[in-house]
């Protein structure tokens, strides 16, 4: 995650989705297309499932944010949860359109915005707390794709972060330029 000190809660809120969106990248690129559509039991979502009720999400809460309810008439939830698009390239697709929603408005706001009133299933929220519910929300589900893409990766799994006891060789890559720290 981006290190460079900041007093704007927009930029933050911003670079902190752009680094959960990366890493549930990053673990997705390790799966097999058919581990992305793989589910460990009958009660569980794969990730393309998850993949596509973020989407959904993102759909409905980030078009037309200033003006309209989160919850849009059309947005079929429970739909979220069946019949994921039947590729990892269309998958990918509705993935990118979801996530430059979410930047489009949120690079379109100004500070002066978050303290203005939306809705969201008829319930006033600020700006800031309609964000924040986001910012919580995605990285919950980002975990899940996570450790879904860690399972299936199995030995072939590239850590994302410090990888397991490797941690001093890590800060020494670090404190010698050799990577970064994201």
């Amino acid at each position: 995650m981006a290190l460079k000190f900041t007093t704007s809660y927009l930029t933050d809120s911003i670079e902190v989705l752009r680094y959960y969106k990366k890493l549930a990248e990053r673990a997705m690129e390790q799966v097999s297309d058919e581990q992305l559509f793989a589910a460990l039991d009958s009660e569980a979502n794969s990730i393309a499932i998850i993949v596509k009720h973020m989407t959904g999400n993102m759909r409905s809460r980030w078009t037309d944010f200033l003006t309209a309810d989160g919850e849009k008439p059309d947005r079929n939830r429970d739909g979220e949860f069946v019949d994921p698009p039947a590729t990892r390239v269309a998958l990918m697709a509705d993935w990118d359109d979801g996530w430059s929603r979410v930047f489009g408005t949120l690079e379109s706001l100004s500070e002066a915005d978050l303290i203005r009133t939306i809705t969201i299933r008829g319930e006033a929220h600020s700006v800031m707390q309609a964000i924040n519910r986001q910012v919580a929300h995605y990285p919950h589900h980002v975990g899940q794709i996570v450790l879904l893409a860690k399972h299936f990766a199995c030995e072939h799994w590239q850590s994302l972060s410090v990888p397991r006891n490797k941690s001093a060789e890590f800060n020494r890559k670090v404190e010698a330029g050799e990577i970064s720290q994201r």
